[in-house]
């Protein structure tokens, strides 16, 4: 099956599902709109800036965890459920995936476009400065929430997830750090690869 299909595939069949009956139809929407909105931006881009093939199976992965955290809201997840249970931890922790794939997705899509378009001609300075547009990036999400909490009052409160967690805020953008840098360590000569191929279609 073409990869392109696929995508579409699988990123359509997880929306459904995930807009049937979920937990909180507010909820539900806040946490699946960026990923709606990366579908036409994604598709928009895909003649004149091709991403690789990584790129584009991080993105889908990304859509797939909010989807799933705004089917039954982040503090709900019965997996993780399951995983405070058997932990004896009584947070729901799915949130801190969410924020480890909001670090760790953005930092290969940013290294992507530095390499590409030359934004950075010392590779040395890369890692760092993708480590802070991700904190930037995670800082800035942090700042809609907290936006819409403001404007929608308990209407956002499953949306926050902060389930009574002073921190959260704070462990939030550590974990997009952590999912930065890990990003960085472990697919970065894979990504390279890929762009190599990507310029010798």
């Amino acid at each position: 099956m073409n990869n392109k299909i696929l995508w579409l595939t699988t990123y359509f069949v997880v929306l459904i599902w995930s807009g049937i009956n979920p937990k909180d139809q507010f909820t539900w929407f806040l946490e699946v709109l960026p990923a709606i909105i990366a579908l036409p931006i994604l598709f928009f881009t895909f003649k004149i800036f091709k991403l690789t093939t990584l790129s584009y199976g991080l993105i889908l992965l990304h859509c797939i965890i909010l989807m799933v955290g705004g089917h039954y809201t982040y503090a709900e997840v019965p997996l993780f459920d399951w995983v405070a249970e058997v932990t004896n931890k009584g947070r729901n922790n799915y949130d801190k995936l969410g924020h480890l794939a909001q670090g760790f997705v953005p930092a290969m899509l940013a290294r992507e476009v530095f390499i590409r378009l030359n934004v950075i001609k010392e590779s040395y300075w890369r890692p760092f400065l993708i480590c802070c547009f991700v904190l930037a990036l995670s800082a800035f999400y942090e700042l809609i929430e907290w936006w819409v909490a403001v404007g929608t009052g308990e209407g956002a409160e499953a949306f926050l997830g902060t389930q009574g967690y002073i921190w959260d805020t704070q462990s939030d953008m550590l974990m997009a750090l952590l999912g930065g840098i890990l990003a960085l360590v472990t697919l970065s000569r894979y990504q390279d690869r890929q762009i190599v191929a990507l310029k010798n279609e």
